[in-house]
Parts: C-alpha cells; sequence; structure tokens
C-alpha cells in the first residue's frame, strides 16, 4: 500500500498540489501536517504515517523537503523504512527506494551528507586550533578584566572586602570571582 504524507509550514499554504499529487501516485491513505516546520522532527502527521507503514509499503512525499529539511534526519527516517521493509518514494526528487538505482541515489547522498559533515567538523577544529596559537581567546568573553581581578585579590588579601563582598561590587557571581582569582 502507498501512503501519502504532505507538509506545508505555514497556515496559508495549503496542502491541495501535494494531496492532488499524493492522490494521482496512488496513496491509499494520506497523512499532513499544516503550519509545522520542517525542522520539527516530531510531527502528529509524520508520526501517523510512520505508524501506518508496514512491509511492503511505500511512503511517499512530493517533495523531499515535505519530510525534513535536515539530511541527516531524512536518512535515518528512511533508514527506518528500510528496516520495517517499507520502500519510500519522493515524486518531484525521482527519489524511489524500491527499485535499486533509487536506493543507490538515496545512499550516495547519504555518503555525500556525511563527508561534508566530516568536512565542517575539521574545518572548524583547524580554524579554532590555528586562533589558539594566534593567541586568540575562544569562547565566551571574560566577565573581569585583569586589572579587576588584581584589585580584587589585593582587596581580599588585605582583609578590607570579602570575596562576596567584592564580586557584589564588580557585578559577577562570587564563584566568577573565585575562579578569576585562582587563575
Amino acid at each position: 500500500m502507498k501512503i501519502g504524507y504532505a507538509r506545508v509550514s505555514t497556515q496559508d499554504q495549503n496542502l491541495n498540489l501535494q494531496n492532488d499529487a499524493l492522490k494521482a501516485a496512488g496513496c491509499e491513505k494520506l497523512f499532513t501536517d499544516e503550519g509545522v516546520s520542517g525542522a520539527v522532527k516530531a510531527r502528529s502527521g509524520l508520526d501517523a504515517a510512520l505508524l501506518a507503514v508496514g512491509e511492503g509499503d511505500t511512503l511517499v512525499v512530493w517533495k523531499l523537503d515535505r519530510l525534513g529539511r535536515s539530511l541527516g534526519f531524512l536518512i535515518e527516517l528512511i533508514g527506518e523504512l528500510g528496516q520495517k521493509g517499507a520502500g519510500f518514494i519522493a515524486l518531484q526528487d525521482g527519489i524511489d527506494t524500491t527499485t535499486s538505482g533509487g536506493k543507490l541515489v538515496f545512499h550516495i547522498m547519504g555518503a555525500l551528507a556525511e563527508f561534508e559533515r566530516d568536512l565542517v567538523s575539521e574545518r572548524t577544529t583547524a580554524g579554532m586550533a590555528a586562533a589558539r596559537r594566534r593567541g586568540k581567546h575562544l569562547g565566551r568573553p571574560s566577565a573581569l578584566t585583569p586589572a579587576q581581578v588584581i584589585h580584587a585579590k589585593r582587596t581580599i588579601e588585605k582583609g578590607d572586602e570579602t570575596l562576596s563582598g567584592m564580586a557584589s561590587m564588580l557585578g559577577v557571581h562570587r564563584n566568577t570571582l573565585k575562579r578569576a582569582i585562582s587563575r
């Protein structure tokens, strides 16, 4: 059995185009989500569609982006369908995992997505290492200047002020000042 899923992200859009295409493709059941972003993984219509899909069934969408925006999520979802013994078709994108060619195309897309994620991670790590070598501070900016820390440390050591009192004057939490002094 072919099970159709359609989604629009705003209430202003309508599902007519998608529903008509899914019916023309032979879908016996249709599940929909309206006003839901493709970035949201938990969707009532999608969840119901996935529950309805069984072995030998095919989940059909009008376009791949109607199912989700993240390629990782799409690959995971289609992998789950495959484990159930179900297929997947994206009408406008020419993807049909019920055929060997469709499976190949989808696996290539998955491999390219994983490769891109690895490249982004490597570039990020290399960029951070280069910034550290140049002496760049990574992360959140310090709440206190070095001069404030020195002044606070001297004032507390002289006994003129408590750690909590000095932290309050500087507008930071007691633990923030304590960590800064201990560095």
